[in-house]
């Protein structure tokens, strides 16, 4: 099958003028900030030419979900957004997790499936059946449907999580044929992943997304740092020995793509950075980013009374070096390798971005 790039230009007529009290340098910063973005986003789709699909997306209003659908289509690829309330446009259909109606995914090339409740969060008995019960039988039921849908999607891909591995991994280098860990979360991932076998024992082509700690000032672990660190009062966590599999959220989109276009994946995949970096070196880069200074050490207690001990330990100061090993084999590009660059470049216009976010939905 011929593979033809054709990028989605949109019109812009109100090109010529930016009507916004915004100061001249900030509008400068945020314009040079978007040119970049597209040329980015130009470039990973000159590296993974593909036919235009027909995506179906789950989570698609999520943080993952709006940075790969905004990538999809400026790539002239169509989104189909999984919704759980009524559809209210034709790029979305009505989902329903547990029983997904028969014809879901008719005329869907591929899936891309986001959906799952949070895993950070108290990590008592509510949090936790909350993680299992919005992935295991949703991904399942999700990923049978696609097996049993005639002439239906050819690959499906999912979100995991480097939690496969565990929390306590020290230095340990950590592929996708690493041993699985174990703790909740290593126990969630593994039954989440063994969730999409009727797929893969139908033939299609199952990527599973093994996603570090995903970098962005709209969201996640950076939304909640950046206030505390903007004011001079963040550091690392403890000695900061612990190893942050981390990853920008432009970086994680293009593992996404590449996913969906690139038939050599298949399997686990681990979405992080190649250079992994201790809690001490993250907490120096991003004071250094933003000109302020940092706490030579931070307690962890605040962490372990918004995610209770074991929460706490499974995240927030767990320990995994994990690598990329099969991106890189493939001899996958990442956009900002390192921690420097990647945190530049989201927090470039940070204050600008995050007060546009308030009112996102993460």
């Amino acid at each position: 099958m011929a593979r033809v790039f054709r990028p989605v230009v949109r019109p812009a007529a109100e090109a010529g003028h930016v009507g916004t009290p915004a100061p001249e340098a900030f509008r400068r910063s945020m314009s040079a900030h978007r040119h970049r973005q597209l040329a980015a986003d130009l470039a990973a789709h000159r590296r993974y030419r593909h036919d235009p699909l027909t995506v179906a997306v789950t989570g698609a209003s999520g943080l993952v979900g709006t940075a790969l659908t905004a990538l999809l289509t400026t790539g002239g690829h169509q989104v189909v957004r999984l919704v759980r309330r009524p559809a209210e446009n034709p790029g979305e259909r009505t989902w329903r997790p547990e029983a997904p109606a028969a014809d879901l995914l008719t005329g869907v090339d591929a899936v891309v499936h986001l959906a799952g409740a949070p895993l950070a969060g108290p990590f008592d008995d509510r949090h936790r059946r909350a993680v299992r019960e919005s992935r295991i039988a949703p991904t399942r039921a999700l990923a049978d449907l696609a097996a049993r849908t005639a002439g239906g999607p050819e690959v499906f891909v999912s979100a995991s999580a480097v939690g496969y591995y565990g929390p306590d991994r020290g230095d340990e280098l950590l592929a996708e044929e690493s041993e699985r860990g174990k703790g909740f979360l290593a126990d969630v991932v593994a039954d989440w992943e063994a969730a999409t076998e009727p797929a893969s024992a139908a033939g299609l082509r199952v990527v599973r997304v093994r996603t570090g700690l995903v970098l962005s000032p709209r969201g996640g672990l950076l939304r909640l740092q950046y206030p505390l660190f903007a004011a001079g009062l963040g550091g690392p966590l403890g000695a900061g020995r612990q190893w942050m599999p981390w990853i920008g959220l432009d970086d994680l989109a293009d593992v996404y793509l590449r996913a969906l276009t690139d038939s050599v994946l298949c399997g686990p995949v681990n979405a992080v950075s190649p250079e992994p970096v201790r809690n001490a070196e993250y907490a120096r880069t991003l004071g250094t980013v933003l000109d302020r200074p940092t706490l030579p050490e931070v307690p962890p207690i605040g962490p372990r009374l918004l995610l209770g001990q074991d929460g706490a330990r499974e995240m927030a100061i767990a320990d995994q070096r994990v690598t990329p090993r099969r991106l890189t084999g493939a001899g996958h590009a990442f956009r900002h390798p390192s921690l420097a660059d990647a945190l530049g470049h989201l927090l470039g216009t940070a204050a600008g971005l995050i007060d546009s976010a308030a009112g996102d939905r993460a």
